[in-house]
């Protein structure tokens, strides 16, 4: 788990400097990110009381996902260490605290968001084993999310030249396909989907 999160951290930073090279000095507001995405999740977990409405916890997991990607800049942006952080998320990663109510545990984390304008990491791990989500979903979700973003500015993302249809088929489920062939504990797993992608998006769309 240690080079897992090492890993992610490392590629939050890559990307992060590739929106801007100095993003540190920038104060994006990286907790109003964190709040939108709740009320998206919210979305997705069903909240009104007019009308019959189930869970999607695949989209849950994907919100999550993309919070994360928020908090781990804030947590780069803190004075800790990389490998403090390290431990600071194996051990709440180890031992979080089960989730009683998810909807209530969804709002206490944007309260806290917005009261403090950092990263719940406690409550985020809560809000995971409300949907019995385990940390090697949440390092292969991000892990993908970050290589396909990278992937994307990349091959012109930002000029409008990327092809995001693959051979008729969305990058993202190209990404799927792809990571289900891969080895996600190996060290080299980004690396080696980044050159998958790259090897797949020149044969179908050259």
């Amino acid at each position: 788990m240690k080079q897992q999160i090492m890993t992610m951290l490392d590629l939050q930073n890559d990307m992060n400097t590739k929106v801007h090279a100095d993003w540190r000095a920038q104060n994006f507001e990286w907790y109003r990110a964190i709040w939108i995405e709740c009320a998206e999740l919210l979305d997705h977990y069903g909240w009104k009381w007019w009308k019959k409405q189930t869970p999607d916890v695949d989209q849950i997991a994907l919100e999550l996902v993309d919070i994360w990607h928020f908090g781990l800049s804030l947590m780069l942006l803190s004075n800790d260490s990389k490998d403090v952080l390290v431990d600071q998320v194996e051990q709440i990663f180890m031992s979080p605290v089960m989730s009683d109510d998810f909807a209530i545990d969804l709002e206490s984390f944007t309260e806290k968001t917005l009261i403090t304008k950092d990263f719940d990491l406690q409550g985020f791990a809560r809000l995971m084993a409300g949907i019995n989500m385990d940390f090697e979903t949440l390092y292969v979700g991000y892990v993908g999310k970050n290589v396909l973003n990278f992937f994307r500015q990349d091959y012109g993302y930002k000029d409008g030249s990327y092809v995001k249809q693959w051979n008729g088929v969305e990058d993202n489920e190209h990404l799927v396909q792809i990571v289900s062939t891969l080895d996600t504990s190996s060290s080299a797993f980004a690396k080696n989907l980044y050159s998958q992608m790259e090897l797949r998006y020149k044969e179908l769309c050259s």
